[in-house]
């Protein structure tokens, strides 16, 4: 019986395979189209407006919007991005990005169009729009404004969702943005390889880059429901075509089935196509797509994102009174605003000049103070490169410029209270990039004189202010007046604006003034030709004091800033 049963066991096990050997396997349905890149003609097409399922081919929708807030404005190559928790759970293909990671942009980049890393690319629509649903949405909107009349967006990634359906045209038409659109960043998708920062990425779609004459791109997909999945591009002979295969039955199907779709493309292409590049996406009501800055992530220290203030009053928020009717008292709230901001500025300005119009006593004794926190005769380096004495002092009094910058770079960093929303940490690789691009600001040969003071007598006569002579990379000779009988007591009425020095940096909030004062003072001894006629204020403020550079042109504060950022030091533009 143990022999029958053994045998009819067999029996019943070989009929099923039979049977399943029998019933072919689902392919996937296939669409293609080939179009001339140079004029938009459609030379083939088979099953092209048939709604399918893209696979990975959405990552180039994903990349896209990527491109247009890089162009905009809105974020950069170098934005640091928190990795969320949906992002890290995708599956595979994945880079391995572990939930509040910090990534580069970047490298996002990288591994979502060369390793078609989907982690990536949902750690990038997180980035971009907050969330997956808002991101699709998006991308979605985005296909619509390119033409791509039959394309849902359902994730930034690809895999199978219900609703996330495209075209081989819609998807051709896409490839063919890439190129025309964002050239700048077309060749990331002909790259072999490249460094993704945690790892070496190598292309999805190597193999036919290789085996194909004239091949550049773009993104190939693969998931049981689409099949394997390729768009393409490739020139030859002043050609340029872009061709979409969907529903390939494995990648060497999928591959060889693309080459005979551009070998039939370039034979029917003609040799002199007029060249009309697409029209940049029309988005309905305007540009809508854009995110406001407050909502981008931020990047490593607050660094690399310039936040500029400006007071100026450009419109005015209520409508015009009617005739004969009185106008409206202003809100309360809006008057103590108001009073706030006008005591904090006269407060700042102030400071600023009790701090200018100091005795020599006072300005020894700050010397003093900071010189005896630190090892004297040492050295102050920046990027390499020693700063040097101007070759004489302040006066006789004051310690030299080389023994006080020593004293200065010795003293232990002290870091500004973290505003909301950011946190603490730098990224080298930012910082060595942003110091590289960022140009040497250099006095020009005849620049003029600043006169940061305007004196006035009591009687009300101007009196001409006390020569200036920049001997020393901060300090001003303390000129010591002769004396002289029933002096008449000076008056300061305000702070000079000539050469439209309007335009200040804020550093950030200290919990003391004296840690504010020394902030400002290290930053003006490695960026004395930046900070060439400031002034540095330290103004109290509730919960600390805030350090600041004024009496800067707009360009002088820009530049400031943008190498302040450059240092990883946080910093925002003051304006008039």
């Amino acid at each position: 019986m143990g022999h029958y049963a053994r045998l009819l066991s067999f029996v019943f096990v070989a009929a099923l395979l039979a049977l399943v050997s029998a019933s072919p396997l689902r392919a996937a349905p296939y669409a293609a189209i080939v179009i001339d890149a140079r004029s938009g003609e459609v030379l083939y097409a088979e099953n092209a407006d048939t709604r399918l399922h893209p696979a990975s081919l959405t990552k180039m929708m994903t990349l896209y919007i990527a491109f247009e807030e890089i162009q905009r404005g809105n974020i950069s190559l170098d934005t640091m991005v928190t990795i969320s928790k949906h992002a890290a759970a995708q599956p595979p293909s994945r880079l391995g990005l572990r939930a509040g990671q910090k990534v580069s942009l970047r490298n996002l980049i990288r591994a979502a169009a060369i390793k078609s890393a989907n982690d990536a690319a949902a750690a990038i629509g997180d980035a971009i729009a907050g969330n997956e649903a808002d991101f699709a949405r998006r991308m979605t909107r985005t296909a619509k404004a390119l033409g791509m009349s039959n394309t849902t967006f359902k994730n930034a990634h690809g895999l199978t969702a219900s609703g996330h359906l495209s075209t081989a045209r819609d998807m051709t038409i896409l490839g063919r943005h890439l190129f025309y659109d964002f050239p700048q960043y077309y060749n990331l998708f002909s790259r072999r390889s490249a460094d993704a920062g945690l790892a070496t990425v190598n292309n999805t779609n190597r193999r036919f880059l290789d085996a194909y004459e004239g091949a550049d791109g773009i993104k190939t997909g693969f998931t049981n429901a689409a099949g394997f999945n390729l768009t393409a591009s490739a020139e030859r002979g002043g050609k340029r075509l872009i061709a979409t295969v969907f529903g390939g039955k494995s990648t060497a199907d999928r591959n060889a089935r693309m080459m005979k779709l551009l070998d039939m493309g370039f034979g029917k292409a003609p040799r002199n196509a007029p060249v009309n590049p697409p029209a940049p996406p029309s988005y309905q009501g305007g540009d809508e797509m854009l995110v406001a800055d407050a909502d981008l992530p931020e990047t490593a220290d607050g660094a690399g994102k310039t936040v500029r203030v400006s007071m100026n009053v450009t419109t005015s928020p209520r409508p015009l009174a009617r005739p004969g009717a009185a106008a409206p008292e202003p809100p309360a709230e809006t008057v103590v605003a108001t009073a706030e901001a006008v005591d904090a500025m006269q407060s700042g300005i102030e400071g600023a000049l009790a701090a200018a119009l100091a005795p020599e006593d006072s300005l020894e004794s700050q010397a003093a103070e900071l010189a005896q926190a630190a090892a004297p005769a040492a050295t102050l380096a920046v990027d390499d490169v020693e700063l040097a004495s101007a070759g004489t002092t302040a006066t006789d009094a004051l310690p030299d410029a080389d023994t006080l910058a020593a004293a200065v770079a010795a003293l232990p960093d002290v870091p500004p209270q973290a505003r909301p929303g950011t946190e603490p940490g730098t990224d080298a690789e930012t910082d060595a990039l942003a110091a590289a691009t960022l140009p040497e600001a250099t006095p020009t040969e005849a620049e003029p004189e600043i006169i940061p003071f305007q004196v006035v007598s009591a009687a009300g006569v101007a009196v001409s202010p006390r020569p200036q002579t920049r001997n020393a990379p901060i300090f001003d000779d303390v000129a010591t007046p002769e004396a002289t009988a029933a002096a008449e007591p000076e008056v300061i009425l305000s702070v000079s604006t000539s050469g439209e020095r309007h335009w200040g940096v804020n550093l950030g909030r200290y919990g003391s003034s004296y840690e504010a004062e020394r902030a400002l003072l290290r930053l003006q001894l490695v960026e004395t030709a930046t900070l060439n006629g400031s002034l540095r204020k330290v103004m109290p403020r509730s919960g600390g004091f805030d350090a600041t550079f004024v009496g800067l042109t707009q360009d002088q504060a820009d530049l400031a800033c943008r190498r302040f950022q450059a240092r990883a030091i946080q910093c925002f533009t003051m304006g008039p």
